[in-house]
């Protein structure tokens, strides 16, 4: 199976299904009311609906081009912004199907990338052999594992991954105490000169100050990122090396 034949076969998934479905369903509704308010005669009102219902659908069609087209722009920006040798560990924190994981694995040479997740619904199919099977697909089914484990309580030791990389995951926590915990977390598992990135749709500056009180000095915070939706900031630190 050859890399390139692979790659049109690997699916990513759909981001937010739950959402994206309900969004769907209020433009349906909302362009619904604007036809029966149009024949009612109540032309303002009917024209306020529809354009209401007109945006709701142009936000589903650009949650979907996200999902199938923007994501990998972004994930490409991410990890070619790390500079990967090819040599080392790599953890992909709440990895989902399998988007920076396998695009790391495909970086490696002698190195070996980890997924770890939930596999919760935030997105479309997600589970562990999604996960494994995009990186069949995508010819890195040998350098890929994958585990289950919550980003705030990582299953693995101290100092275990030269890098850690959390891609649209911190925000799903909701609250303070879990972005720092988990920032904690991530933290703890990366390498003495080892590199951790983070990318979010917000709160990117707790992150940076969490990382901040946790020592790490060389801590950068960009973003947000307009010409690729989701549009996300990133936040990207070197653990200090003693």
């Amino acid at each position: 199976m050859s890399e390139q034949s692979g790659i049109a076969r690997a699916d990513y998934g759909i981001d937010a299904p739950e959402a994206l479905r309900n969004i769907a369903l209020g433009g349906v509704v909302a362009v619904a009311m604007g036809l029966l308010l149009r024949r009612r005669g109540r032309s303002w009102a009917s024209i306020v609906a529809s354009c209401v219902g007109g945006c709701m659908m142009a936000l589903v069609m650009l949650m979907v081009a996200g999902s199938k087209v923007g994501k990998l722009r972004l994930r490409d920006r991410l990890l070619d912004s790390l500079g990967l040798r090819g040599d080392e560990r790599v953890l992909d924190a709440g990895c989902g199907r399998g988007l920076l994981l396998v695009g790391a694995a495909k970086r490696l040479t002698s190195g070996h990338a980890v997924g770890v997740d939930l596999w919760t619904k935030d997105q479309s199919g997600n589970s562990p052999d999604a996960a494994l099977a995009n990186a069949r697909a995508e010819g890195v089914a040998g350098r890929v594992t994958v585990t289950s484990g919550d980003v705030q309580r990582l299953p693995f030791r101290d100092a275990t991954f030269d890098v850690v990389v959390s891609n649209l995951v911190l925000d799903n926590l909701h609250d303070k105490q879990g972005w720092t915990q988990a920032v904690r977390d991530l933290a703890r598992v990366v390498k003495p000169g080892g590199r951790l990135l983070i990318s979010d749709l917000a709160h990117t500056e707790q992150y940076e100050a969490t990382l901040r009180e946790e020592g790490w000095s060389e801590v950068e915070r960009s973003g947000p990122r307009f010409l690729i939706f989701p549009p996300v900031r990133v936040v990207v630190g070197s653990k200090p090396a003693s």
